[in-house]
């Protein structure tokens, strides 16, 4: 169309990649993009490269398995949290504390909800933080569902970095901490993260049975109240939140 600025090169590298979920064909994704087939040609062989599509064998693309991953990390960010709010809104009202959702992210794991206790007072923690695994509630949830050895690897990669005169930073006594979080089923942070918090949390597994991230209840050590309910309380709310999405 005159006077239309041309397309840039990220222009019509999403339109291919839009034409590709609906088209296979070279010249069908070429009509669809608006595109020259060589163009297009040269865009899919990038998008090969990238993982982001692959060749069906006869002459066709088809979306590559990159697609599938961003999707499913987005998806789950996106998704996760409002499906679970529930159940993360009834342990807030039923505990007063200020409760968490966080999912594994790598190395780590990130804050996707937070609802604030009834105490007139605000953690620090805020949607979109990250936070370590070897010093937090949720954390320590989330490893003791993994074998020792990828423990072991994860302690490698990231060291065990003092957050507070309390932080665990040895691998075997992580360890030995992540092996009573088995047997009693939910995790503590005792002042390891944060000095003046404590923090109660369970983890939470997807629709395959895989650990996805965990649920916690957190509050000011100086303001708890006596809490031997808590650790149920969160327990339920992990499986609740585990069945709401669609865990075995």
């Amino acid at each position: 169309m005159a006077g239309q600025a041309p397309l840039s090169a990220a222009d019509k590298t999403l339109s291919v990649l839009e034409a590709l979920a609906d088209h296979s064909r070279v010249a069908d994704i070429a009509a669809s993009a608006g595109l020259p087939k060589p163009t297009v040609h040269r865009i899919l062989q990038t998008l090969v490269r990238h993982g982001f599509a692959r060749p069906d064998g006869h002459g066709s693309y088809v979306g590559g398995p990159r697609i599938l991953s961003l999707a499913g990390r987005f998806l789950q960010r996106l998704d996760v949290a409002e499906q679970v709010r529930p159940v993360l809104r009834e342990l807030q009202e039923r505990t007063g504390w200020t409760v968490h959702l966080a999912l594994l992210s790598g190395d780590e794991a990130v804050y996707v909800a937070k609802l604030e206790g009834a105490k007139p007072y605000h953690l620090a923690s805020r949607v979109g933080m990250s936070l370590g695994l070897h010093c937090t509630s949720i954390g320590k949830a989330i490893l003791a569902r993994l074998p020792d050895e990828e423990v072991r690897a994860l302690a490698g990669r990231t060291g065990l970095a003092a957050r507070t005169a309390h932080t665990i930073t040895e691998v075997d006594a992580l360890l030995a901490e992540l092996a009573d979080v088995r047997a009693r089923g939910y995790a503590e942070d005792h002042e390891e993260n944060e000095p003046g918090v404590r923090a109660v949390g369970a983890a939470v597994q997807d629709h395959t049975g895989q650990v996805l991230g965990a649920i916690s209840a957190a509050t000011l050590v100086h303001l708890a109240e006596p809490d031997e309910h808590v650790p149920a309380l969160v327990t339920k709310a992990a499986a609740d939140a585990s069945t709401a999405l669609g865990a075995p």
